[in-house]
């Protein structure tokens, strides 16, 4: 009977530092979670800063920041952002392939939510549309 009481004493003391520990992770806040670039030239990359602020209680971090092609380059703060600073996910689309596109970007962090996702989208035309 103590051995049970003793697992569940630990058991809940873990599911209330874990709850604890949630409220207090970083945040993200972003201007815009989505980008249209609207019509792009084919040939010419295009780019957007992903601006964002961290609204949780503990430094931010970013562990990673992938595409789903090759097409799509992210690159992003690396250092911790603080409670309050601001970050910068940049991305720049190659505008090889005529067409419609809307592509995800996939954030890993330590944030409260720690995986996320950032969008753009736009349209390719011919370099002789316009």
């Amino acid at each position: 009977m103590k051995k049970l009481l003793t697992i569940c004493a630990v058991i809940l003391g873990f599911a209330f530092f874990t709850a604890m520990r949630a409220d207090v992770a970083g945040e993200f806040k972003f201007e815009k979670e989505t980008n249209d670039f609207g019509k792009i030239p084919q040939g010419k990359p295009v780019s957007f800063d992903f601006k964002f602020t961290n609204i949780g209680d503990q430094p931010l971090i970013i562990t990673n920041v992938e595409s789903t092609c090759g097409c799509t380059v992210p690159k992003y703060t690396t250092t911790p952002i603080k409670k309050g600073e601001v970050g910068v996910i940049s991305v720049t689309y190659n505008a090889a392939a005529v067409g419609s596109f809307t592509k995800p970007l996939t954030i890993k962090s330590n944030a409260k939510t720690p995986v996320k996702y950032l969008y753009i989208k736009g349209e390719v035309v011919s370099g002789t549309s316009k």
